[in-house]
């Protein structure tokens, strides 16, 4: 009797589950439909200027926004911020233009809106979806609260190549990585209801193959294969639309020969037909207009019909849009189906933001979000998160609280406006906590913090080195801090050289001659070919470009409050001269290697082939022993799973976190494959000398390759796996995948 009534409670807990969740997809589907029948009747009211208008975003301007909103010529604005301003404009559009369309508002929040945190790629080092969740929830809240339900945010470019100045934006070099974050920016800045007004539409940039640019140059050319786009490139797009993503951003760069602002490949092809995009897409900024730069357009009307029948549905601060196509339509060069399939698009992704039934942002919110304790304090655990420990000789760090004297050298020690990065918002250097105020707190009132700035980030005077190495000459220790300013990386920042710009490597030689202990805090946004400060340095801290917490985080980290577990998201060159340079490469008929030939294999005759330090590394102050690598058999089915699994123990003194990193490599293949591919990875925190099984699920399905026929296949065959804290190190076992 006892089990009758237990299966029965079972079955109605099932019936109820099973009702909810079929309630819930039905309201779902209801309000699909809703929308659908709305935007169509709207659709069917407007003109061709007013359909041409809701393709039109423009800039911010008080000269001329409020006319061109007020005669329905605008379906969005860019860099209008502020509840106050925003509802202002919105009132415009809501009471004043014929059909009442409110506009959709947009903004740059990359790395947060007024809470900064630390940029993308600094993120990516966090190998923490959950973190970079976090910090996009608090962007929307806190854009929302200012107005802004659009941001142009992820940016999901692979980028193989420091050069390029946007490597800080994204994840870095592995696609695998990439979609995870990709994925997690979504989910945190849309939430569970994209309706929610403290949610903000994801727009994902920078469809496609941006960060392939030809040498390291922004918005320059890119030519690979359409294996090479569907494998490397392509993946962290389609995470970012399986997490609901609602825009797509084209990008400025032709593709083998075609701008991807003119790409029915890309966007009708491959987004709209193969993907199922619903969305809509919006150029680049002007980069319509720059289709004639391109060559591939004689004009202005010529660019318009080029963009709109590839794909693109809004333009961008151009003005083309609505300049050309009405009479475009009018003249039977452009469908009308195809400008109200663009129109259609917009208004979609308006209704389900729930713009036509709640166009306005409560003032009071701005007030009550904007730096909340609660932002600060993330922003704070997530820069923590995201430094990487790349050297700690002696374990000179964590320093000791109760070091007499510190002497802080370096023009970026009493920063704060650098600390922000590039493209922060609405963040202020007021807001931001310095590395020199970050030490000072942590130290009791009779330790001596002394500061020299030695020389500048750019310049060549070395006029301070001398005030510089007395200053060091006085201190138990010396902590420098080094590296870029933050408008050194980010658009239109490439850099040709890639060590310490000006006079720092002569700063720091001079620092480490004096033969006191030296702690280098790197402030970048991207890999730097510190190939010196590796050799003569004891210990190194990649400290990124942290946001306003930046301070407090490097001091919790060399003084032993917090612990890195940072992991490199990108490989670190030794010279320039290797880059491109990754992890996940093709062998060659002669590669390198122990068993290689001395002279004719793939290498250089005058560096090492081997990076400086690898993708996936980073140091903890206690130490991880792996062992133990077992694998649930060594045969699987080309649609079936095993499972893979290591003990990894804590066998130091300190707690601290381990990223275990799963590596495969497809033995043979009919194309041949990279040495070896990230295809999961763990967090795990373990106290001192506790150890845990990690056990990763390895699909069949992860193992697909694009094969001769471009078909997206799982080859039978022999693979490796490895499991370990980075890519070059690890254990190995060996399966097999049967037909």
């Amino acid at each position: 009797m006892v089990r009758a009534r237990t299966r029965w409670a079972a079955a109605l807990i099932f019936f109820l589950l099973a009702s909810a969740a079929w309630s819930q997809a039905a309201t779902k589907q209801d309000k699909k439909s809703d929308i659908e029948s709305r935007v169509n009747e709207l659709l069917k009211r407007m003109t061709l200027e007013e359909k041409a208008g809701q393709l039109n975003q423009i800039l911010f301007d008080e000269s001329n926004v409020d006319a061109a909103i007020g005669q329905g010529s605008v379906g969005s604005v860019v860099n209008a911020t502020g509840a106050e301003q925003v509802n202002r404009l919105q009132h415009i559009a809501v009471d004043k233009s014929r059909l009442h369309i409110p506009i959709l508002f947009a903004y740059d929040v990359i790395h947060g809106y007024r809470t900064i945190f630390p940029v993308p790629l600094a993120l990516a080092a966090t190998w923490n979806p959950q973190a970079v969740e976090r910090m996009a929830r608090i962007s929307a809240k806190e854009a929302s609260a200012a107005g802004i339900r659009w941001t142009f945010s992820p940016m999901v470019d692979i980028a193989r190549d420091p050069r390029w100045g946007r490597i800080a934006e994204g994840s870095g070099e592995d696609t695998v990585l990439d979609s995870a974050m990709a994925a997690a920016y979504v989910r945190g800045y849309q939430g569970d209801d994209l309706s929610n007004p403290a949610s903000i539409a994801a727009c994902v940039k920078h469809f496609a193959g941006y960060g392939a640019a030809e040498g390291g140059r922004d918005y320059n050319s890119v030519d690979m294969s359409e294996r090479q786009l569907r494998t490397v490139y392509l993946p962290p797009f389609k995470a970012a639309l399986d997490a609901g993503a609602v825009t797509v951003m084209s990008s400025f760069n032709t593709l083998n020969g075609i701008p991807n602002t003119a790409n029915p490949f890309t966007l009708r092809h491959v987004l709209k037909g193969e993907w199922n995009f619903h969305g809509f897409v919006v150029s680049d900024w002007r980069s319509i207009i720059e289709l004639i730069s391109h060559g591939v357009a004689s004009d202005e009307q010529q660019a318009s019909q080029e963009a709109i029948t590839a794909g693109v549905d809004m333009d961008m601060i151009g003005g083309v849009y609505y300049k050309y196509l009405p009479d475009l339509v009018r003249t039977g060069v452009v469908p009308e189906s195809v400008l109200d399939d663009a129109v259609r698009r917009i208004l979609r992704i308006k209704f389900e933001l729930g713009l036509f039934d709640h166009p306005y942002t409560d003032p009071r919110l701005e007030q009550r979000e904007l730096l909340a304790p609660a932002h600060v304090e993330a922003a704070r655990q997530v820069a923590q998160e995201s430094m990487v420990l790349l050297k700690n000789d002696g374990a000179l760090l964590p320093l000791s609280k109760t070091t007499k004297t510190i002497a802080l050298i370096g023009p970026l020690a009493d920063d704060q406006a650098d600390l922000l990065g590039n493209w922060f918002g609405k963040g202020e250097a007021k807001d931001v906590v310095s590395i020199m105020e970050g030490i000072r707190a942590k130290l009791p009132a009779d330790a001596r913090l002394l500061h020299s700035r030695g020389v500048d980030v750019v310049g060549t005077s070395v006029e301070g080195i001398p005030d510089a190495v007395a200053t060091a000459k006085q201190a138990d220790v010396v902590v420098m801090v080094l590296g870029e300013k933050g408008a050194m990386s980010g658009e239109a920042a490439s850099r040709a050289h890639l060590g310490l710009p000006g006079k720092q490597e002569e700063l720091l030689q001079a620092i480490v001659a004096t033969g006191k202990p030296v702690v280098l805090v790197l402030i970048n946004g991207r890999p730097l070919t510190i190939q010196w400060a590796a050799d003569h340095v004891p210990a190194i801290l990649e400290a990124w470009l942290p946001g306003i917490q930046g301070g407090n985080a490097v001091a919790d980290l060399l003084f032993g409050d917090a612990d890195p577990s940072g992991k490199l998201p990108v490989t670190f060159p030794r010279t320039v001269g290797q880059v491109p340079l990754y992890y996940n490469h093709l062998n060659t008929g002669r590669p390198p290697g122990p068993k290689a030939d001395k002279k004719y294999f793939s290498g250089y005759i005058d560096e090492t082939y081997t990076p400086l330090f690898p993708f996936g590394y980073g140091l903890s102050y206690t130490s991880f022993q792996y062992s133990g690598l077992k694998l649930s058999g060594d045969q699987m089915e080309n649609s079936g799973k095993i499972e893979v699994s290591v003990d990894v123990k804590n066998v130091g003194t300190r707690a601290g976190t381990e990223i275990v990193q799963l590596y495969v490599h497809d033995l043979v293949a009919p194309v041949a494959q990279p040495v070896e591919e990230l295809k999961d990875f763990q967090r795990v925190k373990l106290a001192p000398g506790a150890a845990k099984t990690v056990t990763f699920t390895l699909h069949a399905s992860q193992l697909a390759i694009w094969d001769r026929d471009m078909k997206f296949v799982t080859e039978p065959g022999k693979y490796t796996v490895t499991i370990g804290p980075n890519s070059a190190e690890g254990d190995t076992a060996t399966f097999s995948v049967n037909r």
